[in-house]
């Protein structure tokens, strides 16, 4: 629920824009600026309008069955949110692609490793 002035009432529960279309996602690869660490990538693309950070999320098939990948994906999701919920990256898309290593890590080795994409990349 919004307070009377709009703002927001809890920072960490605003919803992250998301990246929906293929093409969104084919734009941060090719254009963006890409960081590697032991739980993930990330492909970090800087826009040029006032909106929100927005996010997408991929698993390849490589990490295990869908089981596997979806709850690398909810893993990856959940810590991005906490991430940027604390820290202010600015009008970006971000892709965040979950590796076979993500599933297995420590979720705050997981955060971390987010947040130092996110310098690698220059978001931050």
């Amino acid at each position: 629920m919004m307070t009377p002035d709009n703002s927001d009432p809890k920072p960490s529960s605003r919803k992250l824009g998301r990246l929906k279309r293929r093409a969104e996602f084919l734009r941060a690869a090719s254009k963006g600026r890409k960081a590697v660490a032991t739980g993930l990538v990330l492909q970090a693309l800087p826009r040029s309008d006032d909106q929100p950070v927005r996010v997408g999320f991929t698993v390849t098939k490589k990490v295990g069955n869908a089981v596997v990948r979806n709850r690398t994906r909810r893993r990856l999701k959940e810590a991005a949110r906490l991430l940027l919920a604390e820290i202010d990256v600015g009008s970006v898309d971000l892709v965040l692609i979950g590796r076979d290593a993500t599933r297995g890590r420590k979720f705050t080795s997981l955060v971390e490793d987010i947040r130092r994409t996110l310098t690698k990349a220059g978001v931050t």
